[in-house]
């Protein structure tokens, strides 16, 4: 069986990952990939903002290395795209973003909530435990949900990102997942099964079942991810992601080209 397109990998540039475009396509052709797309953590207006993305004077380079990758393996389609933050307030940065390319897609995640935390970073693992469970996933799948509605991203990342270091809530948030994907629904935004999560304290794909499952009682189409940091995780644990996919009935992913959506069975 095909295996279908790497949609999240990063590179060097983002400051915490390894390996040029090269590398990643190299990796993705000696596994019988045969499309894959760069999406590496969008600069912010400030370069300071945090220590964990490529600085706005490197988005062209990065476009290049990824279009040297391209002319590189004409055999691989290779597309170009980002990982950009939703926060409130920033949709103008992400919409002058999107006119300075002509990118295919547009991964929109959240990795921060209220007071500047990224709740993934493992230097601020502390401030879990100030914090109710439930009240930063409440705050998280809010922020999840108003990237839905923006008209700004076709895919939203790894959708319950909470859960990397094991901190769940005790309540029921069902409700929470349920608005996200009703709005993911509504305005046509993928859903990422992104493997990384494998990979950390959680152990478990993001999203978990439960999630997945709502969202193709919906019709929220899907797409596939590694969320490559190194070269050697390109396509990592896509036979496990593909059979959870087919388990909760999936049988096509999405493709993007020009941030237009196709589908395609897998």
């Amino acid at each position: 069986m095909p295996l279908p397109p790497d949609y999240h990998m990063h590179t060097l540039l983002c400051r915490h990952a390894t390996g040029e475009p090269a590398e990643y396509a190299a990796r993705a052709m000696a596994l019988g990939l045969t499309e894959i797309g760069f999406s590496d953590h969008s600069p912010m207006r400030r370069d300071d903002f945090d220590d964990w993305r490529m600085r706005f004077d490197q988005l062209d380079e990065y476009v290049e290395n990824v279009r040297q990758a391209q002319r590189d393996f004409p055999q691989l389609v290779i597309r170009l795209a980002l990982e950009v933050d939703y926060l409130p307030g920033q949709e103008e940065w992400i919409r002058e973003l999107a006119g300075r390319h002509p990118w295919d897609y547009f991964i929109g995640s959240v990795h921060y909530c209220s007071g500047g935390w990224d709740i993934d970073n493992p230097k601020n693992l502390g401030r879990w435990r100030e914090r109710e469970a439930f009240d930063v996933w409440a705050e998280y799948f809010a922020w999840l949900t108003k990237a839905a509605e923006s008209g700004l991203f076709q895919i939203i990342g790894h959708a319950d990102l909470p859960k990397k270091f094991g901190f769940r809530p005790q309540r029921d948030c069902e409700p929470l997942y349920e608005r996200f994907l009703s709005a993911a629904a509504q305005h046509r935004v993928a859903i990422e099964l992104n493997t990384a999560g494998l990979r950390k304290d959680c152990r478990e794909i993001y999203p978990s079942r439960p999630i997945l499952e709502a969202a193709f009682a919906k019709g929220v189409p899907i797409t596939f991810g590694s969320d490559a940091h190194a070269p050697e995780e390109v396509g990592m644990n896509f036979a496990e992601a593909m059979h959870l996919a087919h388990a909760v009935g999936y049988n096509e992913g999405c493709h993007f080209e020009r941030l237009e959506l196709q589908r395609e069975k897998f």
